[in-house]
């Protein structure tokens, strides 16, 4: 826990990078775990020093969210403080991390917060399903490879498009102004392992992955008003992906480094927010696994999500099973055959978007 901090006004000349350079040594002359430097408003840092690692063995709390829909607490902050995902605040995040850092504990936190909720989990895991299978009871629908993927994303683009048909008729800017009665169930989209989306060996598979991206970008810009959330997850995370993975990515506005395996994923996921947060993300050690640094707009901070195992998340699906919300147009396409209307519904929308691209 932080257990002191003081607010100090910076002399004519000084910079808040002055004190955040002097904080290691800080920490040794203070004898502390860490101090952390961050600026509180113009002319003035926080210093805070922590006594012990509040990071080194969080605790799951009886109750993993505050009650409020689509918020969650999934571990613990470097200050001491739960680590909160709010959907409502910052309804798309992008999570990184090589195998063993902590990113499938992360999205199982996430989803073990979220099943007990009134929301529709979606999963799109074009590795067979060998990790979001796990949550199959709590899915409305899962895509276990590309071809299911691309079908599953155009009817998800199909769904919001419903949804601003009824925000329009009854006059209102969101799905939030509807009265509770009538709002549709918001729905959480869980995509794991990016690059398999995007990675192409010829020009069918070029036009599959373009299909993705494309759909993913539209639901990033659409989503949040519409009630459709994302959470996109990947090992490796690069602009060498193709120019859609960088479009997708200034949509997310949430981002999770883990220990990566290779410096681009890293600047890929923080790199355009905070080059401090970037330096920190890189600094994480093996031995560390769980422990991330997440960043958005308003600043970043170090973290480490609760422990929780395949076989808890497994659990806690089969348990919240009967809260599954039946969306037959969702489930029916990640089934449809490759020729069904999903499939042209797909195709409609990458044509719609070249033609907005190019006018």
């Amino acid at each position: 826990m932080f257990s002191a901090g003081i607010v100090v006004r910076l002399l004519p000349g000084q910079v808040p990078q002055d004190f955040a350079k002097a904080a290691p040594a800080m920490a040794e002359t203070w004898q502390v775990h860490a101090v952390r430097v961050t600026p509180w408003r113009p002319g003035y840092v926080r210093v805070a020093a922590s006594a012990a690692d509040p990071l080194a063995a969080p605790r799951i709390p009886a109750q993993r969210g505050s009650g409020r829909l689509l918020n969650v607490a999934v571990g613990v902050l470097e200050t001491g403080a739960p680590w909160v995902v709010d959907l409502r605040q910052i309804p798309h995040w992008l999570i990184v991390g090589a195998t063993r850092s902590g990113k499938s504990t992360l999205i199982n936190a996430l989803v073990a917060g979220l099943a007990p909720q009134p929301v529709a989990l979606v999963g799109i895991d074009c590795k067979g399903g060998m990790e979001l299978s796990l949550y199959e009871p709590r899915l409305s629908a899962l895509a276990t490879n590309r071809t299911q993927a691309v079908r599953l994303l155009a009817a998800l683009v199909d769904l919001t498009t419903d949804r601003m048909a009824v925000c329009r008729t009854a006059r209102v800017r969101n799905v939030w102004g509807l009265p509770d009665d009538e709002r549709p169930v918001p729905v959480v989209v869980i995509v794991d392992e990016l690059a398999e989306l995007f990675l192409i060996a010829n020009r069918g598979e070029k036009d599959e992955a373009h299909a993705a991206g494309t759909a993913l970008i539209r639901l990033a810009q659409l989503g949040s008003a519409l009630g459709v959330f994302l959470v996109v997850a990947g090992q490796r995370v690069g602009s060498d992906l193709g120019p859609g993975v960088t479009a997708l990515r200034a949509q997310l506005g949430g981002r999770v480094c883990h220990r990566v395996a290779d410096p681009g994923t890293a600047e890929m996921a923080l790199g355009d927010l905070n080059p401090d947060a970037l330096k920190a993300a890189q600094a994480i050690r093996p031995d560390q696994a769980g422990t991330a640094v997440l960043a958005s707009g308003d600043g970043w901070e170090r973290a480490r999500s609760h422990l929780v195992s395949e076989t808890d998340a497994e659990l806690t699906a089969s348990e919240y099973a009967h809260l599954t919300p039946d969306l037959p147009q969702l489930r029916d396409a990640a089934g449809a055959f490759a020729t069904g209307k999903y499939a042209a519904a797909a195709t409609v929308v990458i044509e719609r978007l070249d033609r907005d691209d190019n006018a």
